[in-house]
């Protein structure tokens, strides 16, 4: 039954976060919201045009998707302690970008919007962190080392924002402009569901390979 259920919610999470990548591929792709500039224009501007409600289904079946993974990483084992709880931030993170609305700068900033940054970036960085925290303790498993790659991926994707923030005091270049920072957040975005994706194969991994040992040393 355990196995099963290791499977079956790593199942789950996997076709979760495959709808939501759909659901984000058609805002791409149709109108209004394909008339967005990607490279410039963050993904959670397109919760402010009239389909934004795709945005958020989206986003919440993320953030189910990975809950899902991570309560099958737990019942594998791949995942425990701070690993759990950056994960764990990461899902919280998904659902604090849904609930506090970016800033419509045609009215002005709002509380909402400062929240809402505050909350993509616990997301953005507690993903990598998890995996990396995670993955560390297993490095002789070929899945605990690309959960290792995908974390260090994410990170390294992160990096354009931290020099665009660090360097605008000499450079003079308000941080959102000085990159693509749309491109490069949606960059981050594919890395980071990748690594979610690498975890559910490791907890299905770790399970089956436990069920045959064990079947292995069976009377």
């Amino acid at each position: 039954m355990r196995n099963r259920a290791v499977s079956v919610l790593a199942g789950v999470g996997v076709a979760c976060v495959a709808a939501s990548l759909t659901l984000y591929a058609l805002l791409h792709l149709l109108p209004p919201s394909a008339a967005l500039d990607w490279s410039t224009r963050t993904i959670s501007q397109y919760a402010l045009l009239p389909n934004g409600w795709w945005f958020d289904a989206a986003t919440l079946l993320l953030a189910g998707g990975s809950l899902a993974v991570l309560v099958a990483s737990l019942r594998a084992g791949v995942v425990r302690g701070g690993a759990a709880a950056a994960l764990l931030l990461w899902v919280l993170g998904l659902l604090g970008v849904v609930w506090f609305e970016k800033h419509n700068w045609a009215a002005g900033p709002s509380t909402s919007g400062d929240i809402h940054r505050v909350a993509s970036v616990v997301a953005f960085l507690s993903l990598p962190v998890g995996a990396l925290l995670a993955g560390a303790r297993s490095l002789r498993d070929t899945a605990a080392r690309l959960v290792v790659l995908g974390g260090a991926l994410s990170l390294l994707c992160f990096t354009p924002i931290v020099w665009a923030v660090l360097a605008e005091p000499w450079t003079g270049v308000r941080w959102w402009r000085a990159i693509p920072l749309g491109g490069v957040e949606r960059l981050l975005g594919l890395a980071e569901v990748g690594t979610v994706l690498l975890l559910a194969w490791w907890a299905v991994r770790t399970e089956g390979m436990t069920r045959r040992g064990a079947g292995t040393h069976a009377p």
